[in-house]
């Protein structure tokens, strides 16, 4: 019993908030179950609670997720918090305090508080708290997706002054927002750009431009492009071929579609399911049943795995 004593006086001085009971705290936690303590002290404005949370989740392994701070919300009593918040945040050790203000940018710019995020950049420049390209993802994902693009261009250009520059994935945020608009002239700007610093186009980076091709009716150059990335060994993601699948459907060339999928199969098994299936069931909705059952017909010589649904389908045309 004294030692029990002994043990609750000293977590009740390194444990000094209710959200940290000495009883309570579990012997493996979770991220969530940190979520869950780091919110509460955070409601409560235990500055010092929260402090030690965020310092010991680290050492446990249970990093910061995007629920972490969810206490901050986008009303003006909640947000006055964040310069108290943010003194907490200075007072972390090393790792764990890079990784808090990562994590409490992704809050604010989920909030679409670009301003505040801003500021929260410069403060981990001021305090050389391990800024870096990626600190700055979160807030180029807002102003690129809302097309604020000279924002966004502001964005890459303090990244630059406060010493964390422009890394492919800033590029490639700007890229997909001009992209999606089919504005071809300020994609070759960027692309000049990721060229002049020696980067080299990854998956995303062939998305975007494959996207732009179909957006802008040039999918002869969105095929090229398919080669291209085939050629360099660069895995494509799921939404790549379907953008060209999309444009030809749209266009009427369906045996074209057949024929691109077809073109693009072999290599990835699970890429080959998805693109017969999606290619199917968009043929099915156009009610070209024959040609959807010809695809069919092809993804079960293959063996390719169908959903429930699909088969349904299948059986009916």
């Amino acid at each position: 019993m004294a030692l029990l004593r002994k043990l609750r006086t000293v977590a009740a001085r390194f444990f000094p908030t209710q959200s940290l009971n000495f009883n309570t705290f579990p012997d493996i936690p979770t991220s969530a179950y940190y979520d869950d303590q780091v919110n509460a002290a955070g409601r409560s404005r235990d500055f010092d609670g929260l402090r030690h949370l965020l310092n010991k989740r680290v050492k446990d392994q249970c990093f910061n997720t995007t629920n972490t701070f969810k206490f901050i919300t986008s009303t003006d009593a909640s947000l006055s918090v964040l310069d108290d918040l943010c003194r907490t945040l200075a007072r972390l050790d090393s790792f764990a305090r890079k990784s808090a203000y990562d994590s409490l940018i992704v809050r604010l710019c989920k909030l679409e508080r670009v301003d505040e995020a801003l500021r929260l950049v410069e403060m981990m420049a001021r305090g050389n708290y391990g800024l870096n390209a990626r600190s700055f993802h979160p807030i180029l994902n807002v102003v690129t997706r809302k097309k604020r693009m000279e924002e966004a261009w502001g964005v890459v250009d303090l990244m630059r002054r406060l010493g964390a520059p422009p890394d492919l994935t800033a590029y490639n945020y700007l890229l997909m927002a001009y992209c999606f608009s089919g504005d071809l002239d300020p994609t070759a700007a960027v692309l000049k750009r990721i060229e002049e610093e020696g980067m080299r186009a990854d998956t995303r980076t062939y998305d975007a431009l494959v996207l732009g091709a179909c957006k802008a009716g040039k999918v002869e150059g969105a095929l090229v492009l398919l080669r291209r990335m085939v050629d360099d060994g660069v895995p494509m993601q799921l939404s790549t071929p379907m953008y060209v699948i999309d444009s030809l459907l749209r266009a009427g060339f369906y045996d074209q579609a057949v024929k691109f999928v077809r073109s693009v199969s072999g290599r990835d098994t699970w890429l080959d399911k998805e693109n017969f299936g999606s290619l199917s069931n968009r043929l099915i909705k156009l009610k070209r049943f024959d040609k959807a059952k010809l695809v069919l017909d092809e993804m079960k010589s293959r063996g390719l795995d169908m959903s429930d649904k699909l088969k349904e389908k299948y059986e009916i045309i």
